[in-house]
Parts: C-alpha cells; sequence; structure tokens
C-alpha cells in the first residue's frame, strides 16, 4: 500500500524524475528536453530545498511516485525564486529570448520562463494567494492517491493560515482540470486571470 509522508532531502532527484515523467500536460515528456532535470528546476525542486514544510511525497515499494507541494504565499515565493534560485539555473540554460516565441523549441520555452519569468495573475493571487503543484506518476494514478496528497497538503495549508488556493493547469490536459475540480476548484473568470494562454486558472476558498 502506498504511503504518504513529509518530503526529506533525499527525495529531491525522485522530484526531478516525477516532474519530467508528466511534464507533458500529464504525459511522459521525456523525448522532449535534453536536460531531464529542465522541468523540475521550475515546478519541483525548488520546493523541496527552499521550502520544504509543505511538500509532501507518496510511496510504494519501488520508491516515491508523486509529490504535492506549494506555497502559502505567491509573491513572497517568486520573490525568494529569484534571489535564490533563478540566478543559478539561468548560468545553466543559455537565455533564448533572441528566438521569437513561436520558434522555440520546449526546452527553450522552459529557458526563457526562467530567464524571465511570468508572475501569476494579480486577479488570481490576491482572492487566492497560495498556489500549488502535484505530479503521480501512472503506477499510483487512479488509486486515491491525488485526492490523498491534496488533502494531506490542503490541512498542512490551512495550519499555516491559508485561506485561498489556485492551481494554474495546462490547457491541454483536461485530465488535470477534472481532477482539480473534483477537489473543490472553480474555473477563475477573465476579470481575475486577464489573458490566459496556454493557462486555466482555479481557485477555492479552504
Amino acid at each position: 500500500m502506498p504511503q504518504l509522508r513529509a518530503y526529506q532531502p533525499g527525495d529531491l532527484e525522485a522530484l526531478y524524475q516525477i516532474c519530467l515523467k508528466t511534464g507533458d500536460a500529464g504525459r511522459d515528456a521525456t523525448a522532449l528536453y535534453s536536460d531531464p532535470r529542465l522541468m523540475g528546476e521550475i515546478y519541483a525542486a525548488p520546493y523541496g530545498v527552499l521550502a520544504p514544510e509543505l511538500t509532501f511525497v507518496a510511496e510504494d515499494a519501488q520508491g516515491v511516485a508523486g509529490y504535492v507541494t506549494g506555497n502559502p504565499d505567491t509573491r513572497a515565493w517568486e520573490a525568494r525564486l529569484e534571489a535564490d534560485w533563478w540566478p543559478a539555473c539561468r548560468a545553466r540554460y543559455p537565455d533564448p529570448s533572441a528566438i521569437p516565441p513561436e520558434a522555440r523549441s520546449p526546452e527553450q520555452a522552459r529557458a526563457a520562463f526562467i530567464h524571465a519569468p511570468t508572475p501569476a495573475p494579480e486577479g488570481v493571487v490576491a482572492r487566492y494567494p497560495a498556489h500549488m503543484h502535484m505530479n503521480i506518476l501512472p503506477r499510483l494514478q487512479g488509486h486515491g492517491m491525488g485526492r490523498a496528497l491534496f488533502e494531506r497538503w490542503r490541512a498542512a495549508a490551512r495550519d499555516a493560515g491559508v485561506t485561498g488556493l489556485h492551481v494554474g493547469v495546462n490547457l491541454g490536459n483536461p485530465g488535470g482540470q477534472a481532477f482539480w475540480a473534483k477537489c473543490g476548484f472553480v474555473p477563475l473568470p477573465e476579470a481575475l486571470t486577464g489573458p490566459a494562454p496556454g493557462t486555466f486558472w482555479m481557485g477555492q476558498d479552504i
């Protein structure tokens, strides 16, 4: 039976691997990236390294196969990344800004985000200041582990004083949108999100 537990430093490599294996709108993104750590540098590893207290993992006999993470204050987190995480990443990944966005490979698009991160929409953060990320390998999907991880994170977030939470879901991942809806998230109107190409914003009061 899979077990949920708090993140430990030795889980960092698993975060990178899971992020890659689910990084193509929920599917395996290994073929899209020559650097298998690139996705994790954005969506997983900084949470484990800089703020592990709100990171939890699902582990079975084969090892860690899922994680949930996030931060109660999105604007403060964006500032923390700018100070303590992005500089080292920028030294590793070339800035592709000279390449038109429509001509960038998936790897170049991720590198562009590292060099010029897009902040979460102001209307979303004002109403739902916390954010979270979750990814689970196929072997644990469909067994209630996603909901269990979410409930674990939400309970910890409430204890930390969180009252509003948002997620940004890839528009090409309808399964992810359906999952978050089952967890109580609602689609956010454009009045809060502004134009949101590629991202389906959802929020909930907790």
